[in-house]
C-alpha cells in the first residue's frame, strides 16, 4: 500500500529474532516505509525489551511508536496483525511518557547521567546489605534504610520490576511515582511511598566502601555509587500509540485485578 501525501511517514524496525524478521518481511511486501530519521511514526516489532532498548537508542525523537508484539509478554505493544496497519495507526490512542533522569556520582567522583522509562533502582553489589539515606525534595525522609536495594518507578514501569518487588501498580494518569524497597531489613515493615511526579529524590549510600551499591536506569548500570538524584525530565516526550480498545491505561488497570 502506497502512502498518500495526507498520510504520515512511517518507518519499520524489528528485533533480530527470526519471528520478528519474518513479520517485518511480510509488512515490507504490503506497505511502503521510510527511514527512521524521516518518520513521523515508527512501527516496531519485537518484545518489551526490544522496545525499551529502541526507545533509548532514538530518544529524543519526534516520531510516535506503534509497537506490535513479536516477543513474549508485549505489555508495551499491540497485537501483531498484517492487515489494516494504516487504519489501526490512524485510529490509535496516544500515550505520552516522560522519562526519569538519573544523575549518579561514583566513589571516584565521576558524574553519570542516564534516562529511565521504567525505573531507577539501587542494588547492593556484595553479600552485605546496602545502607541508604532517603531524601525527598531536600528533606531527609529516612536516615537509614538497610536493604538489598530501592527503586523509583514510573506508572509505565510500575507493572515491571516494581510489581515484582511488591510495589503498587500506578494508573497512567495518576501523576505519581512509586518508591519501593527491595528486601528491606530495617525498618522491616516499611513498604515504600507514593510521591508526586514533580518530586526530586536523592539516595545517599552510607559506607559505600564497605557496602558498595550500583544504580541502574532501566538497563544502564553505574557501579560504586555514593549518591543518586532522580527527577522526571518533562522536556523529553515519548509518544506510544495503542489500539483504542486496548490502551496502556487499560492494561495497567487490568493488572490490578489479576490474581
Amino acid at each position: 500500500m502506497t502512502m498518500t501525501e495526507n498520510q504520515k511517514k512511517i518507518a519499520l524496525v524489528a528485533s533480530e529474532t527470526d519471528i520478528a524478521q519474518e513479520a517485518a518481511n511480510i509488512l515490507k511486501e504490503r506497505y511502503d516505509f521510510v527511514n527512521v530519521e524521516e518518520a513521523d511514526i515508527i512501527v516496531a516489532l519485537g518484545g518489551d525489551g526490544f522496545i525499551l532498548h529502541f526507545i533509548h537508542e532514538i530518544m529524543p525523537h519526534k516520531a510516535s511508536i506503534f509497537g506490535m508484539n513479536k516477543g513474549t509478554v508485549g505489555f508495551l505493544l499491540n497485537d501483531f496483525r498484517e492487515d489494516g496497519l494504516i487504519e489501526r495507526i490512524k485510529a490509535s490512542t496516544p500515550i505520552t511518557l516522560h522519562p526519569l533522569r538519573m544523575t549518579a556520582w561514583t566513589e571516584d567522583g565521576t558524574k553519570v547521567e542516564a534516562l529511565a522509562i521504567n525505573e531507577v533502582s539501587l542494588l547492593r553489589q556484595t553479600r552485605q546489605t546496602a545502607k541508604i539515606r532517603i531524601i525527598v525534595d531536600d528533606k531527609i525522609r529516612m536516615e537509614e534504610l538497610v536493604c538489598d536495594g530501592i527503586m523509583v518507578a514510573t506508572p509505565a514501569g510500575s507493572t515491571a520490576y516494581n510489581l515484582s518487588a511488591h510495589g503498587p501498580i500506578i494508573p497512567m494518569n495518576a501523576e505519581i511515582m512509586a518508591m519501593t524497597p527491595i528486601s528491606a531489613f530495617r525498618p522491616r515493615r516499611w513498604k515504600g511511598a507514593l510521591l508526586p511526579q514533580i518530586s526530586e529524590v536523592t539516595f545517599e549510600v552510607i559506607n559505600p566502601d564497605k557496602r558498595p551499591v550500583s544504580a541502574v536506569a532501566d538497563t544502564r548500570e553505574v557501579r560504586h555509587i555514593v549518591k543518586v538524584c532522580i527527577k522526571q525530565d518533562r522536556s523529553i516526550k515519548i509518544n506510544l500509540l495503542f489500539d483504542s480498545h486496548h490502551t496502556l491505561e487499560e492494561r495497567i488497570l487490568n493488572e490490578q485485578f489479576i490474581n
